[in-house]
């Protein structure tokens, strides 16, 4: 005899097949997204990049186009000058570089004397220069060096090219967010109501603004840098001190992280040739100036030009270096400024009651002390004028008087 028919309750749904199939296919469309994004992570960001160089130079092509210059002609006029001016620094400073290796590669074995006798001197040692030649020669650490030099070449070349790519990119998108401005508005607004156009057109200026700000405030602690850097060098009569100067105004403030630390070598280097001494000046200053930069004008000068306060810009330079490096580092203060603002309109305020612990003043009374026993005591003086308004009790009667 054949067993129970099956029931229709233990019989399979007929949308669970069709609900496997659709969380597969999901699953499958999120690998596929995370995948295309993590390989695009690097155009992405040269993109952001581009976004932001193109809002820092709109105030100069929107100038040239309310002046009757193409949009298209004032961009590329902005960016001729960007790069006239950078090659020419650039130039400047890799003919003062090649002077300046070729004086230390020539004076070497005179400041390498000089070294050792100080050793010597101090502490009582007897180095000679021919011996520290030989077993640098000698050493399996030069011998590797040179060889890991040799093989590392390539890559070298791969990541110069590689670079090159990169900053072409970012140019070209620049260029084309710069020149193409009301276009891509235009377009961005056409998909969305009136109300969301007018919050997007007013976004975007707050970018333009914040992002100005931002820039000027760099460029004038570039400049507070370099003349103060150039002060120095010229006591210390360095050579080329005009462009090691604005070497350390532009390097120190416009790559974040590592900037000041490559801003500052160059100098030390230069100084080195002159004496060893002035290497350690230029260091000692160097850290000094960092540290009155880092805590008493880069967070004014910030605060006021992007209208953040200077917690939030150090916390959102911190936070924008772990999401994206140096780049998130870069524009992570005008990233946080134009979304501070733009929410700003949303953000209901109302008016702060006149409490003095408001203002940061505390009471010195008995108890728990501040504006809160003076709170008490006016509530004291209070109940006691209450208690000596009220009725007053009834005459006793006289019975009750004798028995008392």
């Amino acid at each position: 005899m054949g067993g129970p028919a099956p029931s229709a309750d233990s019989r399979m749904p007929r949308w669970l097949p069709r609900a496997m199939v659709l969380a597969l296919a999901l699953i499958a469309l999120f690998q596929l997204g995370s995948w295309a994004f993590h390989e695009l992570t690097g155009l992405l960001i040269n993109i952001l990049i581009a976004f932001f160089l193109a809002l820092a130079v709109e105030p100069a092509v929107s100038w040239m186009a309310a002046r009757g210059v193409r949009r298209g002609l004032g961009t590329f006029l902005v960016f001729l000058g960007v790069l006239t001016v950078a090659a020419g620094f650039v130039t400047l400073l890799g003919s003062m570089l090649a002077g300046q290796i070729i004086t230390i590669v020539e004076n070497f074995p005179q400041y390498l004397d000089s070294v050792i006798n100080w050793v010597n001197t101090h502490f009582r040692t007897e180095l000679r220069r021919v011996d520290i030649q030989e077993g640098l020669l000698r050493s399996d650490w030069l011998r590797t060096y040179v060889q890991n030099s040799a093989t590392g070449v390539l890559d070298v070349s791969t990541q110069v090219l590689g670079g090159l790519f990169q900053l072409l990119t970012i140019g070209l998108f620049s260029f084309y967010f710069a020149a193409d401005g009301p276009r891509l508005r235009r377009t961005i607004c056409s998909v969305l109501p009136p109300a969301r156009q007018a919050e997007v057109l007013r976004a975007w200026e707050i970018a333009v603004n914040k992002t100005g700000g931002y820039l000027y405030s760099r460029g004038l602690m570039a400049l507070i840098s370099g003349m103060a850097h150039y002060v120095l060098l010229e006591i210390l009569e360095v050579p080329y001190a005009p462009v090691l100067a604005v070497w350390v105004g532009l390097v120190s403030q416009f790559i974040p992280t590592i900037g000041t630390y490559l801003a500052g070598a160059l100098p030390m280097l230069i100084a080195f040739t002159v004496d060893p001494w002035y290497a350690l000046w230029v260091l000692i200053f160097v850290v000094i100036y960092q540290q009155f930069e880092n805590y008493v004008l880069q967070p004014k000068l910030t605060s006021r030009t992007v209208d953040i306060h200077p917690a939030v810009a150090f916390g959102s330079v911190v936070m924008g270096t772990a999401l994206l490096g140096a780049v998130g580092a870069l524009i992570a203060i005008p990233a946080v400024a134009t979304l501070q603002a733009f929410l700003g309109a949303y953000v209901k305020r109302y008016d702060v009651t006149d409490d003095p612990r408001v203002h940061g003043h505390r009471g010195t009374g008995p108890g728990d002390g501040g504006a809160n026993s003076g709170e008490r005591r006016a509530l004291g003086v209070r109940v006691r004028q209450l208690w000596a308004r009220r009725p007053g009790p009834a005459h006793p009667r006289d019975g009750d008087a004798e028995e008392s």
